[in-house]
């Protein structure tokens, strides 16, 4: 047999197996590399109502969201999220679309940057462009949109990696800070989130935007089995889907559904109680949240916490002329209501600020606060009601009733 004693006959006889091998090095070494894509999704139910659905492919650290809700209105979301290592938001992107918006407002793109203790947020969409930074003191950042359980199981996991790294005892809370998406973020700095990782996976977390204490099951690898809002003016229940929904179906049923009922219908529903008590006009615009079963007060309502009473929007009264409410000089004009309940009682507190979210609340505005009666209601009441009750031409009562609580405050009007 002949061999060549031409050593580039050798090399080049050699170069397909060298190739080879190299070659399968290489695809051994990407796919050792290569984190696992992982599907599934998120159901939120309010009662038999479902408000969200949820489907996430994860990779690493990157999560890719499509979600829709009703929240009150149908919003359908693509976003995806960059996590750091110790599951703080890095880089977010969120593309919005609001059916029942007019046309040139249905679509807004959110982009958010978090780096050197600052929180960069641009939004885009037909008005121009807006950007606004917040400066975070070094927190672990979170990103809020209500319904949106993707999110919160960012929340969750990143806690339970701080407890972890920090050894922290069961029951220890993380602080955290949140930047919100959905509403005008140039009115609302970053936000206060405190979750308490508990014992066998149980996790707690309240919120500057959440009236109440969430719930949240996780398992040993960081993900979220299950959430209940059944401690918050929110009682929904999430799970977790092993296989992603089919978003673009079900938006486009929520969407059809919303235009043919022809206006968008909240969680809880808002109302406006009318009296009048002498020349007095009284208005009281308020959200009317549920009972659903659950324990409110010291529960869905902490004691010793100032409370939007009522839910959504603050909780707006109006007077036409100067009044007496519990002992309170009430110039005429429009207010906000807040209440504080206690172990022995509960403060009604009228601020000045209007037109603001329920949990925005400036002490500094308030106008006064006053101790107010708090009885037993001889029935339980299943939805938040507030009434004015005139008993003659010169006084009546603020009733405030849900549940098993009953709270009222004198009110007293000018002379005729």
């Amino acid at each position: 047999m002949y061999k060549s004693n031409d050593p580039s006959q050798s090399f080049y006889a050699a170069k397909p197996a060298a190739i080879c091998f190299f070659l399968i090095a290489v695809v051994s070494l990407l796919s050792c590399n290569t984190q696992k894509v992982e599907r599934y999704g998120f159901l939120t139910t309010l009662g038999r109502d479902t408000i969200s659905l949820e489907s996430i492919s994860r990779q690493g650290n990157r999560l890719t969201s499509d979600e829709v809700d009703r929240f009150p209105g149908v919003e359908i979301r693509h976003t995806v999220v960059d996590l750091n290592d110790d599951g703080s938001v890095r880089h977010l992107v969120m593309n919005i679309h609001t059916p029942s918006q007019p046309a040139g407002q249905r679509d807004r793109k959110v982009v958010a940057d978090v780096a050197g203790n600052k929180v960069h947020l641009t939004k885009t969409d037909s008005t121009g462009i807006l950007n606004r930074d917040f400066q975070t003191g070094g927190s672990i950042v979170v990103a809020h949109v209500p319904q949106m359980y993707s999110l919160y199981e960012i929340y969750f996991a990143a806690a339970l990696k701080h407890a972890t790294a920090s050894k922290l005892e069961a029951g220890s809370p993380v602080q955290m800070r949140q930047f919100y998406i959905d509403r005008e973020f140039d009115r609302f700095p970053l936000g206060d989130v405190t979750v308490k990782p508990l014992d066998s996976g149980k996790v707690e977390i309240t919120h500057d935007w959440l009236a109440g204490t969430g719930e949240a099951m996780m398992d040993s690898a960081g993900n979220m089995l299950s959430y209940s809002g059944a401690r918050t003016t929110y009682d929904v229940e999430v799970k977790r889907l092993a296989t992603p929904p089919d978003i673009k179906s079900i938006a486009d049923r929520f969407e059809a559904k919303e235009t043919q009922d022809g206006h968008v219908r909240s969680l809880s529903v808002r109302d406006t109680t009318r009296a009048q008590i002498g020349n007095s006009v009284f208005t009281v615009d308020y959200g009317r949240p549920l009972l659903r079963g659950r324990t409110l007060l010291g529960d869905v309502i902490p004691y010793d916490q100032v409370w939007r009473t009522g839910a959504n929007a603050a909780t707006q009264f109006t007077t036409s002329t100067p009044i007496r409410l519990a002992g309170m000089q009430v110039p005429a004009g429009t207010y906000t209501l807040f209440s504080a309940p206690h172990t022995n009682g509960v403060d009604l507190i009228v601020n000045k600020q209007t037109g603001q979210w329920g949990t925005e609340y400036n002490r500094s505005l308030n106008l006064g606060i006053a101790r107010i009666i708090s009885e037993v209601a001889p029935a339980t009441v299943e939805k938040f009601t507030i009434s004015i009750i005139p008993s003659d031409s010169r006084h009546g009562i603020l009733l405030l009733e849900w549940g098993s609580f009953r709270w009222t405050a004198p009110i007293e009007v000018p002379d005729q």
